[in-house]
């Protein structure tokens, strides 16, 4: 069974984002999203266990990484209080890496591996 991981580099010191809080989620039939698991980045700026083992499915998964508190703890001044990624999952058994460039000012994301 695949996973989901995430991984948040903040492009603007050039060093992973330690302790960002991040939640998944699942979007459910008929609308809505149920909460699967949350947590924080590492030292190293990842989150590598957010789904228990074989507990992915296909659907729609939301990421929302809690970027105000990250850059509050820093210091610094910041636009985006959050970063919220949906993406899809087609294929349980496929990984899906899902990296966060983060700047005080921008970010971007793509499917990483």
């Amino acid at each position: 069974m695949g996973e989901i991981t995430t991984h948040v580099l903040d492009i603007s010191i050039g060093r992973p984002a330690a302790g960002v809080p991040v939640i998944l989620e699942i979007e459910k039939i008929g609308g809505g999203w149920r909460e699967l698991s949350r947590g924080a980045t590492d030292g190293d700026g990842r989150l590598r266990h957010l789904l228990a083992s074989g507990s992915l499915v296909e659907g729609n998964y939301r990421l929302t990484f809690d970027t105000q508190d990250y850059f509050q703890t820093r210091k610094v001044e910041s636009l985006y209080p959050q970063v919220t990624i949906v993406f899809q999952v087609r294929d349980a058994e496929q990984n899906y890496h899902i990296p966060l460039l983060l700047s005080p000012y921008g970010y971007s994301t793509y499917r990483g591996s």
